[in-house]
């Protein structure tokens, strides 16, 4: 399995969702469930949120080993984030 990284940021209403979505998601699926996830707060872990910095403009943005699988955009529902991070957590399995 490929590991995850969620870059996201506090107070976030789009982060919220995708975090939900996470929960949502891995509660259904045990293959889900294993996958490695690093979440990165981009105001509070900047070092590592540097790294990304030249690959998203968005949070919540999704990446599998590094590349990125989504990037959140605004107005976007809940039911566009869950279809998202699913097709995320396919990639990482």
């Amino acid at each position: 399995m490929k590991k995850i990284t969620l870059l996201k940021m506090q107070g976030c209403p789009y982060c919220a969702q995708a975090l939900a979505a996470i929960k949502e998601i891995t509660a259904e699926n045990p293959d889900y469930a294993a996958v490695e996830i690093e979440i990165v707060d981009k105001h509070q872990d900047v070092d590592r949120a540097a790294d990304f910095a030249d690959k998203y403009y968005y949070v919540p943005s999704m990446f599998v080993d590094g590349e990125k699988v989504y990037e959140a955009s605004p107005g976007e529902s809940y039911g566009e984030c869950l279809l998202s991070v699913k097709k995320v957590f396919r990639a990482a399995v």
